[in-house]
């Protein structure tokens, strides 16, 4: 087997390899540069390979009205090059030498990794370091760009079955904070923005002092730390002041009912409730309800709605992870030749009762084992790990959450619980919405 294809390979297996125990704590070692830029470094030297990430703290909350798509559209153009990489040669490089790069974006923030042969940390280091310092935001790469992400537009939401379920439900749920549109944001935006708007955005975001710089894996702290200092205590920090939203969304006491039309078979019942922040106590508890609804076949809306009934082929229900008070989806699609309003009854009588009855003993016992080995497994690989150590110090200014945050799970009670259920999901505080064929 040729040498590169032994490391991409063993690069690919840190996805599946089980490091830690129940019982280890992560070790990890933070601080900040001059610049801003805030440094997190977890050595686990018994693999060869590192996860270099960095994250921006800027979403599509933080985008204007009329040029949504931003952030999203950034996650695309970074890998243009940069003054010293040419155009389109970011990920041939990675890919030389072995390694596996990705981004993504939510509407709280962008995140951008590199998991390497853990000899080429310093490569990962500059080129996260180059698009930082000097990304090529230029009109070629910005025109190509513009055709990829509408293109995706229209592949990932309006060309697939229910891809439009959270614009829907964003649009209507929220009056005033920006989470009333999505990542993908308005191809009509992105189309008519001029170079030098994405220029701003790049020079207010893609900032040391909007960054975090995680680094996992096979590793030595020291070295690292002077090849971190190489690389970053050189880029200026963000002159600009960070556009931060502060819009308090009204609490709601009023159902949005509609109906959406759309180019599917079968029909779906959708129902969006408003949540607290993620991080919040509240949350904790908001989260286990949802697992009790909806995690696997033994859980009570699944149990009831697609065995017991036979009311529905699938059902589900989960919390939005968002920064700021986001929603909980509770969605099902019927079986055929299902009322969806028949479905939408039996939906409604399983969310009372968690709101007029105590959970068991035995349920609240299976919630916390499921959290506990969710938790768990979301730390066993490298790449987890960096994301995890960065997001809870991005969100919460708390790195540490990745050792403590399962306490605050295991601290919920079958009251809160239902008291959560009480507070959060009433009739009067959620969208629901039909999604029905379109008709001829």
């Amino acid at each position: 087997m040729k040498i590169k294809h032994f490391i991409a390979t063993l690069v690919l297996g840190v996805f599946t390899i089980s490091i830690y125990a129940q019982t280890n704590q992560i070790e990890f070692e933070e601080y900040d540069l001059d610049n801003g830029l805030h440094v997190i470094l977890h050595q686990d030297n018994s693999t060869p390979i590192v996860a270099v990430t960095v994250t921006y703290h800027v979403g599509s909350k933080n985008e204007k009205p009329n040029r949504t798509g931003f952030a999203h559209f950034f996650e695309h153009l970074m890998f243009e090059g940069s003054k010293n990489i040419a155009r389109g040669e970011y990920s041939e490089i990675v890919e030389k030498a072995g390694g596996l790069l990705n981004a993504n974006t939510t509407n709280d923030r962008t995140y951008y990794y590199e998991l390497l042969p853990s000899n080429q940390l310093e490569l990962g280091l500059w080129l996260e370091a180059e698009r930082m310092l000097h990304a090529k935001v230029d009109s070629i790469g910005i025109a190509t760009q513009k055709n990829v992400v509408i293109e995706e537009y229209k592949q990932r939401y309006k060309n697939q079955p229910y891809g439009t379920i959270l614009i829907e439900t964003c649009k209507r749920a929220y009056e005033k904070h920006p989470y009333q549109w999505t990542t993908i944001g308005d191809p009509e935006h992105i189309r008519a923005a001029k170079d030098e708007e994405f220029q701003e955005f790049y020079d207010m975001f893609y900032v040391p002092n909007n960054a975090v710089l995680t680094i996992t894996g096979d590793i030595d702290i020291n070295e690292t730390k002077k090849l971190i200092e190489k690389y970053y205590a050189g880029i200026p920090k963000g002159e600009k002041e960070i556009y931060r939203p502060e819009v308090t969304e009204p609490i709601k006491h009023k159902e949005i009912r509609d109906t959406v039309y759309d180019n599917i078979q079968l029909p779906a019942v959708i129902q969006a409730y408003h949540l607290p922040a993620m991080g919040s106590n509240d949350y904790y508890a908001v989260d286990m309800l949802s697992t009790l609804l909806s995690s696997g076949e033994s859980s009570r809306l699944y149990k009831t709605l697609v065995d017991q009934k036979q009311l529905a082929l699938f059902a589900a229900s989960f919390p939005l992870p968002f920064e700021d008070p986001g929603l909980a989806l509770t969605y099902s699609i019927p079986n055929i030749n299902v009322d969806p309003a028949e479905l939408e009854e039996a939906m409604n009588k399983e969310i009372e009762k968690v709101r007029n009855e105590l959970i068991s003993d035995k349920e609240l016992e299976k919630l916390k084992n499921q959290i506990e080995s969710q938790i768990v497994s979301s730390n066993t690989t490298l790449a987890n790990r960096a994301y995890n150590l960065a997001i809870n110090y991005t969100f919460f200014k708390n790195t540490n959450l990745i050792n403590t945050e399962i306490d605050k799970y295991m601290a919920v009670t079958k009251e809160d619980i239902k008291r959560v259920a009480n507070k959060y999901f009433r009739d009067d505080n959620r969208v629901v919405l039909y999604y029905l064929p379109q008709k001829n």
